[in-house]
């Protein structure tokens, strides 16, 4: 007979500490999701009637990516060197205040005060993606994808449920006597507090300093500038590749996602489908996020970004081909967002596996930047080509970034 296995004493404490940390990230997400999901959802409509042009609506996804892309580096230095307690907790606070600030915005009829609100906001952003890895400080090898996907998966929630508060948020902040359309940044920021509150209070003892152990010491000269993001993916070719998949497939996402609402409004649709098919694509980019991470622990990330890739291909080429059709065009974007959920989930878990625990802030925090950057560059390119080649030829060009990942994975390694 079989003795049962006994962990020794300091990886079962790991372990516990690790359950409740994904249980704590979970529930910060799910609250901090609920407030960014209802101010988003009202972001474009206050620019609009605070900049007296809808030319000008655009902007407030724009700042917001921007404003991710801005923090995601602070956020990180900050976690390695305070832990990613004290990391998500000025986040959570950064993003109230961001979202306090639109108020005030409104309230003194400012746009640029109001875009430079929108980008502090976006700190949230960036607070989500830091989650993630944050599920990772002390996974194994074998639990790393899983506990990574739950966290995506936790997104789900709040994408979902809060721009349905839309119209609540609103009657709330006509009763405090506040400009239309600002109630849901209300809701933000009360929702980013309660964050900020649950991360100060649960997330002890801190995963990353656990992890950390005794490489807790910031490193110092010409050993600081080795750790940092880039030079460390310049070196590291696994990682390197795990963000250039991330980044591409991120764009391709952006890219084709903000377009559809435009195309299909000029093919006739009315905003019930658009909102539908945004819902089905959103539900695609998280809800069965856990199984690309279980995917992920068994067979690894390099065959999950392909797959990922493959589900990218499906869906740009059924855009491309079925652009005329509203059902065509929901079916390749729920694809779209599934080949997104399998790309982020292995390439950010192949990511954190492949950089020691003490490089992991500054490699994340970097890897965060770039996918922002990328995000905000194919979304701006995307309209450009819209109006050059049309729907199905922005759709054909988005092949090219696939073709790149996928090479680039089934390349050789050097």
């Amino acid at each position: 007979m079989t003795a049962p296995l006994i962990l020794p004493v300091d990886d079962l404490e790991r372990h516990r500490v690790q359950r409740r940390t994904v249980v704590v990230l979970i529930a910060g997400q799910i609250v901090s999701g609920l407030g960014i999901g209802a101010a988003v959802s009202m972001g474009a409509l206050l620019v609009a009637a605070v900049t007296g042009s809808e030319a000008w609506s655009g902007m407030a996804a724009t700042m917001n990516t921007l404003g991710a892309a801005l923090f995601a580096i602070p956020l990180a230095l900050l976690a390695r060197r305070r832990g990613r307690r004290i990391s998500l907790t000025t986040g959570a606070v950064t993003a109230a205040l961001g979202a306090l600030a639109v108020v005030v915005s409104a309230v003194l009829d400012n746009p640029f005060l109001l875009l430079l609100s929108m980008a502090v906001l976006g700190i949230g952003s960036a607070l989500n993606f830091q989650s993630r890895f944050a599920a990772t400080d002390l996974a194994t090898d074998s639990t790393r994808g899983r506990d990574l996907s739950l966290v995506v998966w936790s997104t789900t929630i709040g994408a979902v449920i809060g721009p349905n508060l839309a119209e609540p948020s609103d009657v709330l902040g006509r009763s405090l006597g506040l400009p239309e359309l600002t109630g849901g940044f209300v809701i933000a920021a009360a929702a980013q507090l309660l964050g900020a509150l649950l991360y100060a209070l649960a997330l002890r003892p801190d995963p990353l300093l656990l992890a950390l152990g005794p490489h807790r010491a910031v490193p110092a000269g010409p050993e600081r500038r080795a750790a940092r993001g880039l030079v460390i993916l310049h070196r590291n070719l696994t990682a390197r590749r795990a963000v250039l998949a991330t980044s591409l497939s991120h764009a391709v996402m952006v890219a084709l996602m903000g377009m559809t609402p435009i195309h299909l409004m000029g093919h006739g649709a009315d905003l019930t489908v658009v909102g539908i098919t945004i819902s089905l694509h959103i539900a695609g980019m998280f809800g069965i996020s856990p199984v690309f991470g279980l995917l992920t622990d068994r067979v690894g990330g390099r065959g999950v970004i392909l797959l990922g890739q493959a589900l990218l291909t499906a869906a740009l080429l059924i855009a491309a081909l079925g652009s005329h059709s509203n059902q065509l065009v929901a079916i390749a974007l729920v694809l779209l967002g599934l080949g997104w959920s399998a790309s982020n989930v292995a390439g950010s878990t192949m990511l954190s596996g492949a950089v020691p625990v003490e490089q992991r802030p500054a490699t994340q925090g970097t890897s965060d930047l770039l996918m922002n950057l990328a995000g905000a560059g194919g979304g701006a390119l995307a309209g450009l080509i819209l109006a050059g080649v049309g729907f199905s030829g922005l759709a054909l060009c988005l092949l090219v970034p696939v073709a790149v990942v996928s090479l680039d994975q089934l390349a050789r390694r050097r």
